[in-house]
C-alpha cells in the first residue's frame, strides 16, 4: 500500500494518474492510494512494514518509471539503447527547423529526408560537428525527441543516461553535452571516453593485463586508444572522419566536373565506389547533380580510383595518427598489439579496404568489429549494467 502525507501541494493531476497506473502494475503492492501527492514526503508501505521512507526529488521519483539509456550522440547518427529493450533509436543526427516560427518540425530520419530539399523558411541543422555540440538548442531538442522515442512517447520520464564523448573534448564541450542532456530531462548523466566504450562494445578484454588497440572512425572524429587494465594508456582524437571525406568528394566534383552535389549524394559515392586501397574489381558510378555553369541537371561517371585519390588525404591522416600511437606506447603493450592486432569500429571503418591499407602501413593484423556501427552504444550500455566499472571510467568535468 502507498500512503502519502496530505500536506498542501500543487501537483498536476496527470502526474498523479501516471504514478497510480505505474504502481498498480507492480505485483508488490496490493492497493495504491494517492489522495494528495507530495513528492518530498513519499512513504511506501508493504503489508505491516515500511519498505521505503525517504525524501525524494521529482526527478528521482520519475526515474523509477524510466529506462536507463546509453546514448551514442554521433555527428552523423545517434543511437539509443534502453535497458531491457536493446537499441530503440537509430537515426541521423539532424533537426529540421522552421525559421518563421523558430520551432523544430522534425528530427532524425524525417529531417534527413528534408536535407537539401527544404523550402526557404525551413533549414536542416546538424547539431553535432566534429563529435561535439555545435548548436546547443538543436542538440537539446534532438536529445529530448530521441529520449521520448525510447520511452514510446511517454511524458514525465527522467532517465539515467550514459554517453560517450571523444577523448580530446574540452571541459567547455563536455559541459555543453551535460547541460543538453539535463535540459532534455535526464535525472543523471555520466560521460565516458568514446574509444573505451567502443573497445568494450567490440568485445576487447579491456580489464585484462594485456594491451588492446581500437580505432573508432565516426562521422566527425577518429578516436584511437590503447587500453589495458580498464585504463587508457594512450588516446588521441583527430577531427578527420566520414564527414570530411564527404566534403572532399563534393569539392572534387565541383572543381573537376563542374557538378554540384549534396551531402547525401557524396555519402552514397563514398559507400559505393570509395576505397582506401585498390579494389579487386574496378567500380564505376553514375552521379547526378546540377551543372555549375549551365544550372541544369547533368550526369557524370566516376571511377573507384578517382574517388580513392580524393580520399587519400583523409586516409593518410588517420594512418599517421595510428602510427604515432604505436610509437608512443610502452614496449610491452607493443608486443601485445603485435599479437592481437588493431580493431576498427565506427561507420567510417566500413570504407572499402581500409583495413588492408592500415595493415600495409603498420605491418600489424587489422580486423573489423563484428558490428562497427553499434560498438559504441553497446559498450556504453554495458556501463549501465556495471556501475563499479562506470565509476572507474567516468570522465570528470571541471566546473
Amino acid at each position: 500500500m502507498v500512503q502519502v502525507s496530505d500536506q498542501p501541494a500543487r501537483v498536476q493531476e496527470a502526474m498523479d494518474e501516471q504514478l497510480c497506473r505505474a504502481l498498480s502494475r507492480l505485483d508488490t503492492f496490493a492497493i495504491v492510494s494517492v489522495q494528495r501527492l507530495t513528492i518530498s514526503n513519499l512513504v511506501i508501505r508493504y503489508q505491516a512494514g515500511y519498505v521505503h521512507k525517504s525524501p525524494m526529488t521529482g526527478r528521482s521519483l520519475l526515474r523509477m518509471f524510466s529506462s536507463d539509456l546509453a546514448i551514442d550522440l554521433g555527428t552523423a547518427n545517434t543511437l539509443v539503447y534502453a535497458t531491457g529493450k536493446g537499441i530503440v533509436v537509430d537515426e541521423p543526427s539532424i533537426v529540421a527547423l522552421n525559421k518563421k516560427t523558430g520551432k523544430v518540425e522534425s528530427v532524425g530520419k524525417d529531417a534527413k529526408e528534408m536535407l537539401g530539399r527544404t523550402p526557404g523558411y525551413m533549414v536542416a541543422i546538424q547539431p553535432m560537428r566534429d563529435g561535439v555540440i555545435a548548436d546547443f538548442d538543436a542538440a537539446e531538442e534532438m536529445l529530448q525527441s530521441f529520449i521520448h522515442k525510447a520511452h514510446q512517447r511517454k511524458r514525465l520520464v527522467h532517465p539515467r543516461i550514459v554517453m560517450g564523448i571523444p577523448s580530446e573534448t574540452t571541459d567547455v564541450e563536455k559541459r555543453a553535452v551535460l547541460d543538453a542532456a539535463y535540459r532534455a530531462k535526464a535525472s543523471e548523466v555520466h560521460l565516458v571516453d568514446q574509444a573505451m566504450v567502443a573497445a568494450i562494445g567490440a568485445g576487447l578484454p579491456v580489464t585484462e593485463a594485456t594491451g588492446s588497440m581500437v580505432v573508432d572512425i565516426g562521422g566527425g572524429t577518429t578516436d584511437i586508444a590503447v587500453i589495458a587494465l580498464a585504463g587508457i594508456v594512450y588516446s588521441r582524437s583527430v577531427r578527420v572522419a566520414g564527414n570530411l571525406m564527404d566534403e572532399k568528394i563534393i569539392e572534387h566534383l565541383r572543381h573537376e566536373h563542374s557538378l554540384v552535389i549534396g551531402e547525401r549524394t557524396a555519402e552514397t559515392i563514398k559507400t559505393e565506389v570509395g576505397s582506401a586501397y585498390p579494389l579487386d574489381r574496378p567500380a564505376i558510378m553514375e552521379v547526378k547533380g546540377r551543372d555549375l555553369l549551365k544550372g541544369i541537371p547533368r550526369t557524370v561517371s566516376v571511377r573507384d580510383e578517382e574517388i580513392r585519390q580524393v580520399l587519400a588525404g583523409c586516409v593518410s591522416l588517420i594512418v599517421r595518427a595510428i602510427r604515432v600511437a604505436l610509437e608512443r606506447i610502452p614496449p610491452e603493450l607493443s608486443a601485445d598489439i603485435s599479437d592481437r592486432g588493431i580493431v576498427l569500429t565506427g561507420g567510417g571503418s566500413l570504407l572499402k579496404n581500409l583495413d588492408k591499407r592500415i595493415q600495409t602501413e603498420t605491418n600489424l593484423p587489422v580486423s573489423l568489429a563484428e558490428d562497427p556501427l553499434t560498438s559504441v552504444v553497446l559498450g556504453t550500455a554495458k556501463m549501465l549494467e556495471d556501475f563499479s566499472l562506470l565509476r572507474k571510467l567516468a570522465v570528470s568535468v571541471l566546473n
